[in-house]
């Protein structure tokens, strides 16, 4: 969904050193079928013993009832460890711990193409435009975590080409640049 390359995200779950789960969309997949391959996956998790599933979002309470929901299905519980924090400084606090993250999508109706394949850091944060959320809750920007306290080692990558893509629903259009990440 945020145009991250397979092969890093499993480099990223070796360096935390935890088994990944990947659910494989369609290409442009209908809300149904990311409920059916979702609810799937849950189920092969919580016959291998998992409990809960934790999500970071923040104040979005639409969101938090769809997870909820999907979740209830399946007799998983849902859990928000970051809800309701406030954004700048749950931002700042990320900044301060040592995570390290690279914008790899951002809503081209929101902010222009100099903010993707930026750092993630003070300097980001401090130019994003009014009404941005610091944390991109509202779906302004998303993120690759290459590196933090927890990590075995960084996730190296290099930065390859951007590109705008657009997406279409009965209802609306949307565009939003991506970076592409190449692993090393």
């Amino acid at each position: 969904m945020h145009g991250v390359r397979v092969e890093l995200l499993l480099k990223q779950w070796e360096s935390i050193g935890i088994a990944g789960g990947m659910i494989e969309l369609p290409e442009n997949p209908t809300n149904a079928d990311y409920e059916t391959l979702m609810v799937q996956k849950i189920t092969q998790l919580k016959h291998a013993g998992f409990q809960c599933a934790a999500f970071g979002d923040i104040f979005l309470e639409d969101l938090r009832q769809y997870r909820e929901r999907l979740l209830q299905a399946v007799n998983i519980s849902a859990v928000f460890p970051i809800w309701q924090k406030n954004s700048q400084r749950l931002a700042d606090e990320l900044i301060d711990g040592g995570f390290k993250a690279i914008v790899v999508c951002i809503n081209a109706d929101l902010m222009d193409k100099s903010f993707v394949g930026r750092v993630f850091d003070r300097d980001f944060v401090n130019n994003l435009p009014q009404g941005i959320d610091p944390c991109g809750e509202n779906g302004e920007f998303h993120t690759f975590c290459f590196d933090a306290p927890f990590f075995k080692h960084p996730v190296e990558f290099s930065v390859g080409e951007t590109v705008l893509k657009e997406y279409r629903n009965s209802e609306t259009r949307s565009q939003f640049w991506f970076c592409d990440l190449l692993p090393l």
